[in-house]
């Protein structure tokens, strides 16, 4: 059979169009990597180096060296545009210049850290929007991007690593590459260059090695970078065809394709192409070619053919319907053009006879489908797969409308009374013409028995005034039965076809109105953020497109019970809940219609995912008999669908929601268990060694080791004090009975206090102090600010090592006073900067022993949050080390110091 394609000689319009686009701005190009330090940088640079040989005009836009001499080196040569400097929080931060890069308009501009959020006040929030200026601005960019940072992969990369990225790029940025350059290195490699302090300082690395940069982690990571490349290649390969009007399909990749239709075995034919893709790794599609004779399907033919498409859906296929006329070639057509290398098709089903009339889909497929492999599946259909409900069907309400048959007779009329003004000028075999198009209108108004009915009238008219003898029902001469005959079989052919356009017609309305509001009810349930806004658009989007009453329930302690209500109802009479349980329980229909306690009043369908059934909903309307036609049931099922999976997302939400706070409490609980058992049972047991010594050896024992044993006895008791005190301060912080007693005082005075309170702790390193003599008095809990100090005090001495500096320093900054601690330890690693502040949060120390409770920095944020400050966490930018800086608000009016008493004592006692 010959195949016209004539189309698959036009190249796509949508392909070329996208072509044309890329053509005006500038081209983009990704470095691609699995993880940090795997070289894309090094990479960008050594190709943006080539380009320079060629040439063409190469600047650096921003490069992230990270001090590496390698990449340092590389830079050497380069033009760089000089960043802008940007204030933010005390701080000068350095950011990519896009006004300059536009002002200088190289050809090509290197930009690192694609995912890398700007400064506030910058251009544009993200550095991925700078890019995409500067793109459209005709430049082209070569910029490294880490696959943890592509926003689809974020939670999978969560699940993975255990750490939540907050930087992420849309995918479209991704879909926008010209170019994506994969850079890959082994997960051992990898680890290798981290341990040899080429990606992170050693003991970040070490830390890094530990927990995210596991060889699992880093594995998993590879094929996520490669399973993203590969697809965007894919989405490359199948534009170019459509642009160039290649018909393919070039099997560079899989592509699966299962033809589904109303006849038995589709369910067979889907779980075929499912297993096949996943045997393959290939996505999927299920296809409904949408012919004229679709519109005469049966009811169970279109329930079937809708339980098809929902169980392809379900399964993961993408599931696409196309009008056309000839189904085989549509099939060929949609497979050559999307570059489909597999097709899924089922047998034969019709006689040999048929096959030879009306010819045979199977065979056609085979004999067209040209390099596609074709897979004849001969599934047939099990009981529990036929389309068959257990919900008995409303009929369709039909009723007489006379109106119609009075506008065929209007018509029929008007036809009559033009003809009878044409009589004399025209032969009346040509008058027919004219009374069939009152048929045809007749047609288009009212459907096919009004035009039928005119097809009558017409004919007895035509007969009656114009054939003689006239005014008779007599027909005299043979020719004019004939012509009326021919009339006759004429105006029913033509009412008929005409009749049958104007259904269709009216049945794309009517799709084209449900698909809308199902498409509007999608995007309110996509926009709702909790389970009563969910419910709530359900049940009234259900009421007002089927025009019932309806209820939902949803289970709750063990039972079923009702959870909204259009319009609002609940209660519920004992047939009714019996048959909601049972429709829950056995995941089928109950009560009114169905084949399941049919005395119920209203009809219970279970709202089902592809996992399980998450709820139960009612209909019921004032009516006797079953609710819902055919129609009807199959628009339900499509409603109920995406209201169970909105259902389910938020439930699954609140689910993780549940499990993170368990989590958290379970490791509240360990890390408190642990604290105790270590940080309680430790200085306890020093005590009671030194007291049982001097109560046993004392007389024997020299003054300067009792001295000693008695120092260890006060030393421990007073270690042993602070970490009760600090499980104290936490708990009335979080129970909120903080109360700071406010008072104005110079911050100088409390840093004093809290250096002498710690001194024993501090002995072992430099204490440097710069608080200028004319800060402002500060209203604030001198005791509460004295604890906060001591806490950080105490933490940059366990974190330094022995005999460096440990610097105060304080200024006046914006109406507010900034105070900072400094110490010269390892400093913080990135990953935990946002959660140094967490109750039992430990950092670990070089050695891996894990110092202190993980209270002291809690504290330290709630007591200075309780005296309206805040406390932040950073690293030195001129060295090693933590720095913490309090920054607490200025009074708008400082009495004088003869005004304000502090403590019972006057400011001018303190002074």
């Amino acid at each position: 059979m010959p195949d016209d394609r004539s189309n698959d000689t036009r190249p796509s319009p949508d392909a070329l169009l996208e072509h044309a686009e890329r053509e005006e701005r500038g081209r983009l190009r990704i470095f691609l990597g699995a993880a940090p330090g795997v070289g894309k940088t090094y990479e960008m640079l050594m190709a943006g180096r080539a380009r320079l040989a060629d040439g063409v005009d190469v600047v650096i836009g921003i490069v992230e060296t990270h001090g590496r001499k390698e990449t340092l080196a590389l830079v050497e040569g380069y033009e760089v545009i000089p960043r802008q400097k940007v204030s933010y929080k005390d701080r000068v931060l350095d950011e990519m210049d896009i006004d300059a890069i536009l002002a200088r308009r190289p050809a090509l501009v290197l930009v690192d850290e694609l995912a890398h959020t700007n400064a506030p006040g910058s251009r544009h929030p993200k550095r991925y929007l700078d890019v995409q200026e500067l793109l459209t601005r005709g430049i082209d960019v070569y910029t490294t991007l880490n696959i943890q940072h592509v926003e689809s992969l974020n939670d999978v990369v969560a699940q993975i690593t255990r750490v939540r990225v907050r930087e992420t790029v849309p995918d479209s940025i991704i879909d926008q590459a010209d170019d994506i350059e994969i850079i890959d290195l082994t997960p051992d490699d990898l680890i290798k260059r981290l341990k040899e302090g080429k990606v992170y300082f050693p003991n970040t690395a070490q830390r890094a090695v530990e927990n995210y940069f596991s060889s699992g982690n880093l594995t998993a990571l590879r094929e996520l970078a490669l399973r993203r490349t590969a697809q965007r290649v894919d989405e490359q390969l199948l534009n170019h065809m459509q642009s160039h009007a290649i018909p393919g399909p070039w099997a560079a990749g899989e592509r699966v394709l299962v033809c589904v239709d109303s006849r038995p075995g589709g369910a067979s034919r889907i779980r075929y192409a499912r297993r096949l893709a996943d045997r393959l790794r290939a996505p999927w599609t299920a296809l409904h070619v949408d012919t004229p004779r679709s519109a005469t399907m049966s009811e169970e033919d279109k329930d079937r053919l809708a339980t098809l498409l929902r169980l392809a859906e379900q399964l993961g296929a993408e599931v696409t319907t196309i009008p056309g006329q000839n189904v085989a070639q549509d099939i060929v057509r949609h497979a050559t053009a999307n570059n489909f290398t597999h097709i899924v098709v089922g047998r034969p089903t019709r006689s040999r006879w048929r096959e030879l009339i009306e010819g045979s889909l199977t065979y056609d497929l085979i004999r067209n489908a040209g390099d596609i492999s074709v897979h004849v599946i001969s599934g047939t259909e099990r009981g529990n797969e036929a389309a068959s409900r257990n919900v008995k069907a409303a009929d369709e309400q039909w009723q007489f409308d006379v109106w119609p048959y009075l506008k065929a007779t209007a018509f029929v009329a008007g036809s009559l009374g033009f003809a009878a003004l044409l009589d004399q000028f025209l032969d009346v075999r040509n008058l027919a013409i004219i009374f069939l198009i009152g048929v045809l209108t007749s047609a288009v108004a009212g459907g096919l028995w009004p035009a039928l009915y005119a097809c009558v009238a017409s004919a007895l008219a035509f007969n009656f005034f114009f054939l003689e003898p006239r005014y008779t029902l007599t027909i005299r001469d043979p020719e004019s039965i004939v012509a009326l005959a021919v009339f006759l079989v004429v105006a029913v052919i033509a009412s008929n076809l005409t009749a049958r356009v104007q259904r269709q017609a009216v049945a794309a309305r009517s799709r084209a109105r449900a698909t809308e509001d199902i498409y509007l009810f999608s995007k309110k349930l996509a926009g709702a953020g909790t389970l009563d806004d969910v419910l709530w658009a359900t049940a009234f989007q259900i009421a007002s497109m089927l025009k019932l009453r309806v209820v939902l329930l949803l289970p709750e302690d063990g039972t079923i019970t009702v959870k909204a209500g259009y319009p609002p109802d609940d209660t519920l009479a004992e047939a009714d809940i019996a048959a909601a349980r049972w429709a829950w329980e056995h995941n089928r229909a109950a009560g009114r219609g169905a084949d399941t306690l049919p005395g119920a009043k209203r009809l219970y369908l279970p709202l089902r995912t592809g996992r399980t059934a998450i709820g139960v909903v009612g209909l019921d309307n004032d009516k006797q008999g079953p609710l819902l036609t055919p129609e009807q049931q199959r628009l339900l099922d499509a409603l109920a669908d995406q209201a169970a999976v909105a259902i389910e997302r938020i439930q699954l939400v609140a689910d993780v929601d549940r499990a993170n706070l368990a989590a958290e409490a379970d490791r509240l609980r360990s890390a408190l268990l642990t604290s105790i058992s270590h940080d309680l049972k430790t200085p306890l047991a020093a005590i009671m060694g030194a007291a049982g010594t001097l109560r046993e050896y004392a007389p024997s024992l020299p003054e300067s080791d009792r001295a000693e044993l008695l120092t260890t006895v006060l030393d421990e008791s007073e270690r042993l004090n602070r970490f009760i005190a600090n499980l104290l301060d936490m708990t009335k912080i979080e129970s909120g009975a903080m109360e700071p007693n406010f008072a104005l005082h110079y911050v100088g005075d409390v840093v004093g206090s809290a250096l002498q309170r710690a001194r024993k702790i501090t002995a072992g390193h430099k204490t440097e102090v710069d608080i200028p003599p004319d800060l402002p008095m500060l209203k604030l809990d001198p005791v509460l600010f004295e604890q906060a100090l001591f806490n950080l005090l105490d933490n940059a001495a366990k974190y330094a090592p022995p005999g460096s500096t440990i610097r105060v320093q304080g200024w006046v900054d914006n109406g507010s006073v900034v105070l900072q601690v400094m110490d010269e330890g390892p400093g913080i690693p990135p990953a935990d900067l946002e959660r140094i502040f967490d109750s039992f949060y430990r950092v670990r120390k070089r050695d891996q022993v894990q110092a202190g409770t993980g209270l002291g920095l809690s504290i330290c944020r709630g007591f200075i949050e309780a005296m309206g400050g805040t406390i932040t966490a950073a690293n030195r930018s001129d060295r090693t080390g933590a720095v913490f800086t309090i920054r607490l608000p200025r009074p708008a009016q400082s009495p004088g110091i003869d005004e304000q008493s502090v403590d019972g004592q006057t400011s001018g006692d303190l002074a």
